[in-house]
């Protein structure tokens, strides 16, 4: 999973907190860098001073340049017309076509020939978009698609539109990234962090971005000005297509939690009552004794005991409250907030667990 940051010249940052963010992010694996050039609040003589440095700075990491451009773009660069040429001379990747560019257009730059990538706006995408763009004759190798970010309270958009029109890119084959955002230094000029969804703005990044893996975002990007260490590392190791749950952990046991720290994928033959591992049973590593013999409710996380025969190292996350049977150990329970995660481990999906 390529996951990004977001860094804003001639807005909240020195130079020297950008290119420190940069050094920070790269030590994480975060290789790609999200960049706009047409905020209206942006500094434009410092944006000028200071672009060539950081663009620098990211090749030197080896990160993808992503530059969020408009018609506005061009004045805010003193550039007298729209040249792929130059904005290759400043170091930047891949162009995200904001607005103002027709479908006949970017069908023909994404066939230049000078590795310019083109990313879409997810989040404003459609149908009718789409089809002209594949009418148009559009290289789709060579593009992706991320969704916008919200300032504004209230503005975010919800799980059914990002999940709806995530769902139309993925069957066009395009790659989709979001936004999460900071509790560490939040962007001007409103400083209410920058969501993709709304549902975000007030959770701890970790959690916004383990649901954003969870609903299948192939990139997830720290939306505010300078992130937190532990936001960097959290976006910089996030499993991509795997659901990530928080948990408590029940068990002393050392056979146990060596078989919980394993990632699992869900049986194809979904079980009405439970989420059942697959692998488990193969790849338990000793004998289950019998502890914990309680109810089962929604949520929690149990291992079947020796006393279940052929059955032991079965682990299951329980769907439907079931009654204590002295054969199941209940040995953690998914964190009573990340129980919504649940529907998101269909038939087939990775899932493991993050033990508080």
């Amino acid at each position: 999973m390529e996951n990004g940051i977001s860094l804003y010249p001639g807005l909240d940052n020195t130079l020297e907190e950008n290119l420190q963010l940069l050094s920070a992010a790269a030590a994480c694996g975060i290789r790609r860098v999200f960049t706009s050039l047409h905020i209206p609040e942006t500094d434009t003589a410092v944006l000028k001073r200071e672009l060539a440095e950081i663009l620098a700075a990211a090749r030197k990491y080896d990160m993808e340049i992503i530059s969020d451009i408009s018609p506005r773009t061009l004045s805010m660069l003193d550039m007298p017309e729209f040249d792929l040429a130059a904005f290759q001379k400043l170091g930047i990747t891949t162009l995200r076509l904001d607005y103002g560019y027709s479908a006949e257009q970017i069908a023909e730059l994404s066939h230049n020939d000078l590795g310019i990538c083109l990313q879409l706006n997810a989040s404003t995408i459609t149908e009718k978009i789409l089809a002209d763009l594949q009418a148009a004759g559009t290289d789709f190798s060579h593009v992706d698609a991320l969704h916008n970010f919200y300032p504004r309270r209230g503005t975010g958009i919800s799980e059914d539109i990002l999940r709806r029109k995530t769902k139309m890119l993925h069957q066009a084959g395009i790659k989709v990234g979001a936004f999460v955002p900071s509790q560490g230094k939040q962007r001007g000029p409103l400083f209410e962090g920058l969501p993709t969804m709304e549902t975000h703005r007030l959770w701890h990044t970790d959690r916004a971005a383990r649901h954003m893996a969870a609903m299948g975002i192939d990139s997830v990007f720290l939306s505010d000005s300078l992130p937190m260490p532990d936001e960097l590392k959290t976006v910089g190791k996030l499993p991509g297509d795997e659901v990530v749950l928080r948990a408590q952990l029940f068990t002393d046991d050392a056979v146990q939690q060596e078989l919980l720290r394993h990632t699992f994928t869900a049986r194809e033959d979904e079980a009405r009552d439970a989420i059942r591992a697959q692998e488990s049973r193969g790849l338990l590593n000793g004998t289950v004794e019998p502890e914990n013999n309680k109810e089962r409710r929604r949520g929690a996380i149990t291992i079947d005991n020796k006393d279940y025969l052929r059955y032991m190292g079965e682990l299951e996350i329980i769907k439907k409250s079931q009654p204590a049977d002295k054969r199941v150990n209940v040995v953690g329970r998914v964190t009573e907030c990340e129980l919504f995660m649940l529907k998101y481990i269909t038939p087939g999906r990775k899932f493991s667990f993050q033990f508080e």
